[in-house]
């Protein structure tokens, strides 16, 4: 048996619900949110689907104590408004989402929950560390989705550049999701071949630092379109449950606790069945460790506040 809860169902956590039941990946869903009333309207909503569906789900709505079994808790709770007038800095996010936690982390630890945890909340970094602290998690069992998603940002700008697939490109975005994030260019690949390289042969020419302020910007473009981000971020935050009930071993730049910097931050790691196996140490250039360290640093000093 395939069993998820979600606490919080707005933009995020209700496209996740969808996907899970639609694509038929959730045997059993809990939903839980401040306002009862929208978590059985969401409830409902996803039961008429199902007599058009392949497959069924059993949805149970505002029960800590069903989150016992569950093998992966999505946490998606947050206030997108506050980010309105704030060019889509993730941190004014933080007094909201922190009185979240808490709430929430005590009524986590009080169901019994022992799977894994993926925080899509923001400061994800941030949250996510303290989300782990408050609830008693191991490091292994508390990720959030990172630059998961900014990384995948940096897939769709670097392959409109050479007209190739998404998917074609790899590479990292790694540090804070949010604005001291940084493209480790040396780790980026076109179609196989180092970017730089791949560019030089192809007679393309970039300003990098362009590039990179678009792709920290990609979730401040969709936000200022349709007043919140759903898919991609729903789309990541499933992608590492996925990985965690298959134990796929999936390498990907996750938020993780980085031990060096004593802190949680987007970086490589291996996601399988007991959340993150191993973070997967890269080199970095000098500059790229420089920009690392800035980050973990940023991230430190406002969760000391917490």
């Amino acid at each position: 048996m395939r069993k998820f809860g979600i606490i919080g169902v707005g933009h995020v956590g209700v496209t996740v619900a969808y996907t899970l039941v639609t694509k038929g990946i959730a045997d059993e869903l809990v939903l839980i949110d401040s306002n009862e009333k929208k978590a059985v309207a969401e409830q409902l909503d996803l039961e008429d689907c199902q007599a058009r569906l392949d497959t069924t789900t059993k949805i149970k709505v505002q029960d800590y104590s069903e989150l016992a079994n569950a093998d992966v808790l999505f946490v998606t709770a947050g206030n997108i408004g506050s980010l309105q007038h704030n060019d889509g800095n993730r941190w004014a996010e933080f007094e909201y989402t922190r009185d979240i936690v808490k709430d929430i982390a005590p009524k986590i630890a009080a169901s019994g929950f022992k799977g894994v945890l993926v925080d899509t909340m923001n400061p994800c970094d941030a949250i996510a560390h303290y989300l782990q602290r408050e609830a008693g998690f191991t490091t292994a069992q508390c990720m959030a989705t990172g630059t998961f998603l900014d990384t995948a940002r940096m897939q769709r700008v670097v392959a409109e550049q050479f007209d190739t697939n998404y998917k074609n490109v790899t590479g990292y975005v790694m540090g804070e999701h949010g604005s001291s994030q940084f493209v480790a260019w040396s780790t980026v690949k076109v179609n196989g071949h180092p970017l730089m390289e791949y560019a030089k042969a192809n007679g393309k020419k970039f300003d990098y630092d362009a590039l990179e302020e678009e792709i920290r910007m990609g979730g401040w473009a969709v936000f200022s379109g349709k007043g919140y981000t759903s898919f991609g971020i729903a789309t990541c935050a499933i992608k590492l449950a996925q990985a965690v009930i298959s134990d796929a071993q999936l390498e990907c730049p996750v938020s993780s606790y980085n031990e060096k910097y004593d802190t949680y931050l987007g970086q490589p790691s291996v996601v399988g069945k007991n959340g993150i196996e191993y973070v997967n140490e890269i080199e970095l250039t000098d500059e790229e460790e420089a920009k690392l360290k800035n980050s973990a640093d940023t991230i430190k000093e406002k969760f000391a506040t917490m």
